[in-house]
C-alpha cells in the first residue's frame, strides 16, 4: 500500500493530475499507519499476522 501510494503520487506529479496525488498521499498515511500498528505487535483488522 506504501509503495502504490508512492507511485500514485509520482504520477500525479509528473501528469498534474491532483485527484492521484489525493488519492497517493491517503494511501501513504493509510499504509504507514497500519505498517505502524503491525510493528508495534498490534492486532491489525483482526488478525495479528498476513502470511
Amino acid at each position: 500500500m506504501i509503495i502504490l501510494g508512492i507511485i500514485l503520487l509520482v504520477i500525479g506529479f509528473v501528469a498534474e493530475i491532483s485527484i492521484l496525488w489525493t488519492i497517493g498521499l491517503i494511501l501513504l498515511v493509510v499504509g504507514a499507519a497500519l505498517w505502524l500498528l503491525g510493528s508495534m505487535g498490534r492486532a491489525v483488522g483482526g488478525r495479528r499476522h498476513y502470511w
